[in-house]
């Protein structure tokens, strides 16, 4: 848009002062190109003012716009919502663990039964795993690790919750 363009918008919206609206009457009286440009921009100025008629919203609808984010808020706190993939992922190394432990314990057992009568409590055919070989230094540090990071993260959710639950009484 050109200086001329902006200074007879301005003229025709009135956002000129005075002194400007004096000086846009002489031009637009005394020079053909402001003259023109006035009467064309004039016109459009009035097809718009007749074509378009702004519809206003209702006066309760920024209210339920603003209703309506804040209950699909309220129904799912960002942090209130736990990923259910990490929580299988938990269950899975429980399981796979326990199946395992239980495999182990079931390969080293000895079935043959010599003796049908107190051998349970001899002790007799019962191998006992050698669990020294497999709990080296480094596999116990990890499952320490490991389980003192599970214990941090549960205490954490559960002061989280706890705090919660004191601000929002």
């Amino acid at each position: 848009m050109n200086s001329v363009e902006e200074k007879i918008w301005n003229y025709i919206d009135g956002n000129c002062s005075p002194d400007e609206q004096q000086a846009m009457d002489i031009l637009i009286a005394t020079d053909d190109v402001y003259k023109r440009k006035y009467h064309e921009l004039s016109k459009l100025n009035i097809e718009f003012s007749c074509m378009m008629e702004l519809d206003e919203p209702s006066m309760g609808f920024g209210y339920k716009v603003m209703e309506t984010i804040r209950t699909e808020n309220a129904m799912k706190p960002l942090k209130a919502t736990i990923d259910k993939r990490i929580i299988k992922g938990i269950a899975a190394f429980f399981v796979v663990s326990i199946v395992t432990l239980l495999v182990f314990a079931l390969i080293n057992v000895s079935w043959t039964n010599t003796n049908s009568t107190n051998t349970l409590l001899s002790g007799q055919d019962i191998k006992i795993p050698q669990l020294g070989n497999y709990l080296n230094g480094t596999v116990l540090k990890v499952f320490i690790l490991f389980d003192i990071v599970l214990a941090l993260f549960l205490a954490d959710g559960y002061l989280r919750k706890k705090l919660n639950n004191r601000q929002t009484q």
